[in-house]
């Protein structure tokens, strides 16, 4: 399975593609009853839940075959290569198990933010960014209306982002999340099997839990091959990395929308 032309342009101009029921039920299921299995037998100590909120709750799944066949053995692998590059993508052995329980009250508004930034709690070192390509979220449980722990996303501030840092410089970024006014969040509603694709520098988010379900849901971090050597002429040029994605950035340029080639 390859993106198709629209497929590129929803990447190109929002940030991000949805890739619905790409995920076999078969994959969601021996995820699901694995992070169950685990909730089950372990729970979570009180202490621990700022932490796995920020890298990932069951940690000890996130290396095992339930979690990383998510990837490995669902057309997600393909479909990323034909947009970053047939074996341009480094090896992803982890995903982060992302869980968003019900909460009391008014559920809370979605903030945006840009991975690879330090909090005291996501094991990030404190002066650096931990950029990287792409971000594959898949989807375990139905999503399907707003409030309801859902990726939030703001589309076209990939582009936007890449203009600041531009004017600014990648390492702005160590400063706070860019000043740039950006379109309203989109809530994306899914059901399980449901996945997306999206640019690293898309500004995303979480919104609030009001639902009576847990929002189930694992993200990979993806990054090219030669990404280390090229991660912060990443944030300014923000398709290099992504090969695949030669042609639709090409004809956008050519109509006069803002943007660069990526290089081969």
């Amino acid at each position: 399975m390859r993106l198709t032309t629209a497929h590129k342009q929803a990447l190109y101009g929002d940030g991000f593609v949805r890739l619905p029921g790409i995920v076999p039920s078969g994959l969601v299921n021996a995820a699901l009853r694995a992070i169950n299995g685990s909730l089950g037998s372990e729970g979570i100590h009180p202490d621990e839940l700022v932490t796995f909120r920020s890298r990932s709750y069951c940690p000890e799944l996130q290396t095992s075959q339930a979690i990383t066949d998510l990837l490995h053995r669902s057309p997600l692998w393909e479909v990323a290569e034909s947009a970053i590059g047939e074996g341009a993508i480094a090896p992803v052995n982890a995903g982060q198990i992302a869980l968003r329980f019900p909460t009391p009250g008014t559920p809370h508004d979605p903030h945006a933010h840009i991975d690879g930034m330090y909090s005291p709690h996501n094991g990030v070192p404190k002066g650096t960014i931990a950029n990287f390509t792409a971000l594959v979220g898949v989807f375990l449980s139905d999503v399907p209306t707003s409030y309801a722990g859902n990726f939030t996303v703001w589309p076209g501030s990939h582009r936007q982002y890449e203009g600041y840092f531009r004017e600014h410089g990648p390492d702005s970024l160590l400063n706070g999340m860019p000043d740039v006014k950006v379109a309203e969040p989109e809530q994306v509603t899914a059901r399980a099997g449901d996945a997306v694709l999206a640019h690293y520098q898309l500004g995303h988010g979480i919104a609030g839990n009001a639902s009576p379900h847990i929002r189930y849901a694992i993200f990979f971090r993806l990054s090219h091959v030669d990404h280390q050597s090229v991660r912060w002429e990443c944030m300014t040029d923000i398709w290099r990395e992504w090969a695949g994605m030669r042609d639709v950035v090409a004809v956008n340029a050519a109509e006069g929308a803002p943007a660069n080639t990526p290089a081969n």
